[in-house]
C-alpha cells in the first residue's frame, strides 16, 4: 500500500469525481483510476459505487477514508514534528570522564547545556579515562571526555581545555618562595600522586624520569581535596593542573609554576566516528565547536 495510492484515493473521495480530482490534483485520470484499482486489489474490496456523473463512497470505503486521511494527517505532520525536535533538541545525552575532570568541570558543562538546551538531559558516568573510551567506542555512551592522546582514527576528537601543571607545596616549604621551578628541581621531593589507575598517576611519573629521575612517592590518593591536605600537612608536594588550586580554598598552598616547556594537562571530548548523532548530541557538540 503507497503513499500516493491512499492520496489518489481521498482526492476521488473529496471530489466525488475522478475527472474533478484529475482536474484539481494534476493527476491524469487514468492514473487515479489506476491507483484506486490497486487499492482495491489490495484490499480486497471495493471503495466506490458509480452513478452516471458520481462516485460515492461504499461502506469499506468509508473505513479506508477515514483511516487514510488519519495516516496521511500523521505522514504529514512528521516535518513540523521533526523541526520542532531539531529546535528543542529533546533527548538523554550519556557522558563518561572521569571522576576528576567532572568534578572540576561537569558543573559548568551542565549549567551551559541546561542554559542553552533546557530540554537535553545528562546522565553522567563517571570512569576511568580506558573505559570511557571503551563505551563510546562500543556505543554504550554517546560521548566522553578524556585525557588526550587518543586513538583519532576511532573518534572524532574535539580539544576541551589545555591546562598547565603547576608544583603545589606548602608555604613554609623551602621552595615556596621560588619564582618558577624546573621538574630537575623536584628530584629530592617526595610527591603526593593520584592513585595508578588515574592517567596523571603515569604522567607525572614519565614527565620526571624524562626530567632524569625516578620520584620518591610518599602517598597516592584519588581524591584531589586530600592531595591537597596531604600537601598542606608537609607529607609531600604535589604537580597538580591549576585548575585545582582554582577550586580549593587552602590558604597554606602555595602554588609555583614549572619553568618553558610547561607540562600540559590536555583534555578532549571524544564521539564515536560514523556513528549516529541525535539532535541533542549535536546541540551539545556545538558548545565545543
Amino acid at each position: 500500500m503507497e503513499y500516493r495510492d491512499i492520496k489518489s484515493f481521498i482526492e476521488v473521495a473529496d471530489y466525488k469525481s475522478f475527472t474533478k480530482a484529475a482536474e484539481q490534483s494534476y493527476h491524469s485520470q487514468p492514473s487515479l483510476s489506476k491507483a484506486v484499482k490497486k487499492l482495491e486489489v489490495e484490499l480486497g474490496v471495493v471503495l466506490f459505487r458509480r452513478s452516471n456523473r458520481h462516485v460515492y463512497l461504499t461502506d469499506a470505503g468509508e473505513i479506508v477514508y477515514k483511516q487514510g486521511k488519519k495516516a496521511l494527517s500523521a505522514l504529514q505532520e512528521l516535518p513540523i514534528l521533526l523541526d520542532e525536535l531539531k529546535d528543542a533538541a529533546a533527548g538523554v545525552i550519556k557522558i563518561g570522564m572521569p571522576p576528576l575532570i567532572g568534578t572540576l568541570f561537569f558543573p559548568q558543562i551542565a549549567r551551559d547545556l541546561h542554559t542553552q538546551s533546557p530540554n537535553v538531559e545528562i546522565e553522567l558516568y563517571e570512569l576511568g579515562a580506558k573505559v570511557v573510551e571503551d563505551l563510546v567506542e562500543s556505543g554504550e555512551i554517546d560521548v566522553g571526555v578524556i585525557v588526550l592522546p587518543t586513538d583519532d582514527t576511532l573518534f572524532n576528537v574535539h580539544s576541551f581545555i589545555s591546562d598547565e601543571f603547576f608544583v603545589f607545596v606548602h608555604q613554609d616549604h623551602e621552595l615556596a618562595k621560588q619564582k618558577d621551578l624546573s621538574l630537575h628541581d623536584l628530584k629530592d621531593e617526595k610527591f603526593i600522586l593520584f592513585s595508578k589507575g588515574f592517567a596523571l598517576h603515569n604522567y607525572i611519573i614519565s614527565a620526571c624520569k624524562e626530567a632524569g629521575f625516578n620520584p620518591t612517592i610518599s602517598y597516592e590518593s584519588s581524591q584531589w581535596d586530600l592531595i591537597i591536605e596531604l600537601v598542606a600537612s608537609k607529607l609531600g608536594i604535589a604537580l597538580l593542573p591549576k585548575s585545582i588550586f582554582d577550586k580549593q580554598n587552602n590558604e597554606q598552598i602555595v602554588m609555583i609554576p614549572l619553568k618553558a616547556p610547561p607540562l600540559l594537562w590536555r583534555l578532549g571530548i571524544i564521539t564515536k566516528k560514523d556513528a549516529y548523532h541525535s539532535f541533542a548530541l549535536k546541540k551539545f557538540m556545538d558548545m565545543f565547536s
